[in-house]
Order: C-alpha cells, then structure tokens, then sequence
C-alpha cells in the first residue's frame, strides 16, 4: 500500500553509481531550475519541508534521492538552464544526467516538470527530445496552475505544442499550493513503480 506517508531523504550523488545501496524502483523528477521540483516533491508527501526549496534558481545540485514508504525512491534532479558558474556547471550536469538515464535498470519513469506560467525553453525542448529519443516513460507535469482558468489552460497547451511540435498525451497540471490533482500524481507514480 502506497500512501505517501512514510518519506525520508536518503542521501544525495553526484553520480549513479553512488546512488544508495537498498536496490529499488525510482522515479525522477527533471526541469527547469525554479520550476518547483522540491515543492512538489514535499506536497506528494504532505511534508513542508522533505526536501529543501529555495527562491534562488540552480540549489539542488546533486541527485537526491527520497525513500517513500519503504518501496520506492523520487529522485530530484537538479535543475537545467541555469547555472552561476556557466558552462561548465552545464557540461557535469549533462555528464551526471546522461549516467544516470543509460545506466539505470531501476528507472521507471521520468517526471518532466514544465512551468505554466512560461513558455517552455529549449532547454525543455532538448531534454524532451533526450528522453523521446530514448524512449523513456514520462510524464508532463505543468507546475504553478493554481491561478489558472480553462482558457489559461488552453494557452500553455499551445504554447507546448508550438514548442515542443505536438502535445503530450500523458500530461498533468498540478499545484503544489492548492493541493490540484497532487493525488492524480501520486497515482500516476504508483502506477509507474508497479
């Protein structure tokens, strides 16, 4: 039975291969510094403070990985398209992203998190086509829809299809604020690790 309550931070790497030694199913979430990985990461587990949030872009730097109810890990990714050191800030998180992605049995399913206030950047553009191209089991979840009507829903469904050239079928819009279709995730989660 998987409800979420049971969630403890693990430990944080730099690399796969030193993810920890308890063999299980994971799934990562990935975007966009600021995008509200960590936020959503506590709101799937009712917990304010699980994993840390920070207003300034690029503080996650390493893999994290959080044990949930015993079964399963979320990872957070740090995020892309943002670095203060630049380019070679860029070049380890690709190194550390593409380890992690083709050496990585316990991988389940990738969580791509788009913000929908914005239009979706090339940054997002190329990790999509990374995990397409690989054919990775994903999800898009467009983050920050607490203030959003139906017609601001079907605005960020153009923009997505512009950007990206089609829209997702499998696609989610949460709020970690309002609490919106937090409960859809988690059973898109469970589903993924079964």
């Amino acid at each position: 039975m998987h409800n979420f309550n049971k969630a403890e931070f693990i430990l944080s790497a730099p690399r796969v291969e030193q993810k920890p030694e308890l063999i299980l199913p994971e799934v990562i979430f990935v975007g966009k510094s600021n995008v509200g990985k960590s936020t959503l990461l506590n709101a799937l587990v009712t917990r304010k403070s699980l994993a840390y949030t920070s207003s300034k872009p690029g503080f996650t730097k390493l893999l994290n990985y959080y044990r949930i109810d015993d079964s399963f890990y979320l990872v957070d990714a740090p995020g892309y398209g943002y670095s203060a050191k630049g380019k070679r800030d860029y070049v380890e998180f690709s190194a550390m992203m593409e380890g992690y992605f083709e050496n990585n049995p316990q991988l389940k399913h990738v969580f791509m998190l788009v913000d929908s206030r914005h239009e979706p950047s090339s940054d997002d553009v190329t990790f999509l086509e990374y995990i397409t191209h690989h054919q990775l089991p994903f999800t898009l979840v467009v983050t920050k829809v607490d203030k959003l009507n139906q017609s601001g829903v079907s605005a960020i469904n153009k923009n997505i299809k512009s950007k990206f050239g089609f829209l997702p079928t499998n696609i989610i819009y949460v709020s970690s604020n309002s609490g919106e279709n937090i409960a859809e995730l988690r059973n898109i989660v469970v589903q993924a690790i079964k």
